[in-house]
């Protein structure tokens, strides 16, 4: 695997460097994005067709489904689908529709040994086949063979499930992607909620480090630089590694022993919608489900690799929790403002190159200029 990503000890004396020159990263060049990439059905339809349907897209993280019959059930870019694990260990996805009607077969997460409708009762295996049809007479000539649930691209890899719901897409660059849940990483936690902003907004606010200090004064500002980053990009996604201010005590540690962790959170944005962040105790896999224009559905699932004992991971989930809400209400008040007419465009700066390259990524995957 080609690996584009710099080691944690190359990070850090980059990190280092900008602390003491009182620098950051910078792009090369402004980045104008029109109001109307936000605010458009037109836009927001292009981009569940010919972006969201047709790439690769994590969908869960492998330990939601951690033994056979262990399912997730929920809409991807407007799309009900379903994970499940077979017997054989195989993880696979299908449409979340029962051939005879259409009805869901499972909402949310759990465990079972086959999936049975609540309408009529047609019954699956957990390979997608129809095994049972009651008052199967009533229903002549009836192949079952060509009724199972109907299956998706699906591959397991780097500690996550990924799905592709129609061919022909553009490639996710799957070789330069980081193996991030190995052994002993265990799901925490999954969430879901509902908030009232494009998706992309959220994705802004993910990317740059310019914000810190003013909108999280009390939360990450305290324990974290502002406007100090370093990015990365690998394909269309990408990655910003934002310092925590115990990165001084590796100042004195031999540079081949420096490790990131701890010292530094690095949010992965894996195109178009999933952000990977580490944190000191832990880790999260957060999807950006696109709803509707101006609605985005927040997926997190918290990942540990510490006992279940270790209270360092309910205290800093509470560090992120309260972070993530300033910038949700800052995601919100953004999408409020677009309203207003102020604005033809939104212009990332110097600062906010990870912002440029999500964009000029997501306009070429739709074959803008």
């Amino acid at each position: 695997m080609r690996n584009l990503l710099a080691d944690d000890s190359t990070v850090i004396e980059r990190l280092l460097d900008h602390i003491d020159r009182k620098t950051t990263d910078l792009s090369e060049g402004v980045w104008r994005e029109p109001v109307e990439n936000y605010t458009s059905r037109e836009r927001f339809a292009a981009e569940i067709a010919s972006v969201f349907h047709r790439t690769p897209t994590p969908f869960c993280p492998s330990a939601a489904l951690p033994e056979a019959g262990s399912y997730v059930a929920r809409d991807a870019s407007l799309t009900p689908i379903i994970a499940v694990r077979g017997q054989d260990g195989q993880v696979r996805a299908f449409r979340n529709a029962c051939r005879h009607r259409g009805v869901r077969l499972a909402e949310g997460t759990g465990c079972r040994n086959a999936f049975t409708c609540r309408y009529h009762a047609w019954t699956y295996g957990l390979d997608g086949a129809l095994r049972g049809v009651p008052h199967e007479y009533g229903f002549p000539g009836l192949d079952k063979s060509a009724h199972g649930l109907v299956p998706l691209a699906t591959t397991e890899k780097h500690g996550m499930v990924f799905v592709t719901q129609e061919a022909g897409g553009a490639d996710n660059e799957d070789d330069v992607i980081p193996d991030y849940f190995g052994p002993g990483w265990r799901l925490v936690s999954m969430s879901e909620q509902d908030f009232d902003f494009n998706w992309k907004i959220f994705v802004d606010g993910l990317l740059e480090g310019y914000h810190i200090r003013s909108t999280h004064a009390e939360t990450f500002y305290p324990r974290q630089y502002d406007n100090v980053t370093v990015v990365e990009t690998f394909g269309r996604n990408c990655r910003v590694s934002y310092p925590y201010r115990t990165i001084e005590k590796l100042r004195d540690v031999p540079p081949a022993e420096r490790r990131a962790r701890g010292a530094l959170t690095q949010l992965n944005l894996l195109f178009p919608n999933v952000a990977v962040a580490t944190f000191p105790s832990h880790m999260t896999m957060a999807v950006l489900e696109p709803r509707a224009v101006e609605r985005t559905r927040l997926v997190t699932y918290t990942l540990s690799d510490r006992a279940e004992s270790d209270m360092t991971v309910k205290i800093g989930q509470d560090f992120v929790t309260a972070g993530t809400a300033e910038d949700r209400e800052m995601a919100s008040a953004t999408q409020h403002g677009l309203r207003s007419g102020a604005n033809d465009v939104l212009t990332f700066g110097l600062f906010e190159g990870a912002n440029r390259h999500f964009h000029c990524g997501l306009a070429e995957a739709l074959g803008e200029t």
